[in-house]
């Protein structure tokens, strides 16, 4: 009877702990939630959206006063986070010339505290495509999903790790132009780094759709060229949020974002996204406006990448190196 009653005695213990730790659980998860909720502001995240794939922007082609537009706003809303200037520049443009085009990557720096000589990337294209130059009606690619939505992530991320200030390693933050033309800001850029120093590149692109892995989803490309997204995977755990490997590896996309230029160098830099684009009716079309997206998709993809790359950032986690064949 002793041994039956002590042995009663540990399945009520066992039963209770269990009772016990569950909502704990429960509650840390519903915590990390709501931490994110409160960093970024809907409204906010719209007003950068609408405003970078607005009709005055003109479809932002590289070379055009319409992406001169969009520099200006960028550069104005680094100057307002308190961003520095990356390496020798003077100000937040990065200038050179291509194919007879006065051309310039918008970049700004938050720098590090016990790593500021290793660098995280994260980055975005500013670019899109020329207006139509003749025809009726609606002649302007306004490049909303492609890129604004990305670049407003980037805004968006450099103003919350700024506020953070928990970043151990220096973060470039980076509108790169001329992606459109063949990857050309991020090719330029990638010629005057020490790639050792870059240990991750951040890159986003089209994330202002939900992807048909379902709500709260997002996927990575080249997902198994480092353990860079099984990193993120491990910090989205509790959150609700959930990462993909590229549903699309017929199209090859991870060579065709700017993250590819980094990448070529040995920097475990992917692309995150989440348009269906193999439905997408808007890509590369005049109809890629701000009112076909989807603000609360992109707000919480937007946070999904803040806490997905929290280790990173903060020196805990270094993803392995990319080595392309």
């Amino acid at each position: 009877m002793k041994k039956i009653s002590i042995l009663l005695s540990l399945a009520v213990l066992t039963f209770s702990c269990k009772q016990y730790t569950k909502p704990a659980d429960q509650k840390s998860t519903t915590k990390k939630e709501q931490s994110l909720t409160s960093d970024f502001d809907t409204a906010t995240i719209k007003k950068h959206l609408y405003t970078l794939a607005s009709d005055d922007m003109q479809g932002r082609a590289t070379g055009t006063p319409g992406i001169e537009k969009a520099a200006q706003y960028i550069e104005n809303e680094f100057k307002k986070i308190g961003l520095s200037y990356y390496d020798t520049l003077t100000s937040y443009r990065q200038n050179f010339e291509e194919r007879n085009i006065k051309m310039f990557n918008v970049v700004g720096v938050l720098e590090g505290k016990s790593k500021k000589d290793e660098y995280v990337i994260v980055s975005a294209h500013y670019d899109h495509l020329e207006m139509l130059k003749e025809g009726e009606g609606d002649r302007i690619y306004n490049g909303a999903n492609d890129d604004a939505s990305g670049v407003t992530g980037v805004i968006a991320l450099a103003e919350y790790f700024k506020n953070k200030g928990t970043n151990e390693r220096s973060i470039v933050f980076v509108c790169f132009t001329a992606e459109e033309m063949g990857l050309i800001g991020s090719k330029y850029f990638g010629k005057g780094i020490n790639a050792d120093k870059f240990v991750a590149g951040i890159n986003l692109e089209l994330i202002g759709k939900e992807p048909k892995t379902g709500p709260k989803t997002a996927w990575l490309t080249g997902f198994d060229r480092s353990d860079f997204g099984k990193i993120i995977q491990k910090n989205l755990e509790g959150t609700g949020y959930k990462l993909y490997p590229d549903p699309y590896p017929k199209y090859n996309l991870f060579f065709r974002s700017d993250n590819a230029s980094l990448a070529r160098l040995g920097v475990p830099s992917h692309t995150f996204s989440t348009t269906p684009i193999d439905t997408d009716p808007d890509y590369h079309k005049v109809t890629d406006e701000a009112e076909t997206l989807d603000v609360n998709v992109l707000t919480e993809t937007i946070k999904a990448v803040a806490i997905g790359t929290s280790s990173i950032i903060n020196g805990k986690d270094t993803p392995t190196r990319v080595t392309i064949k």
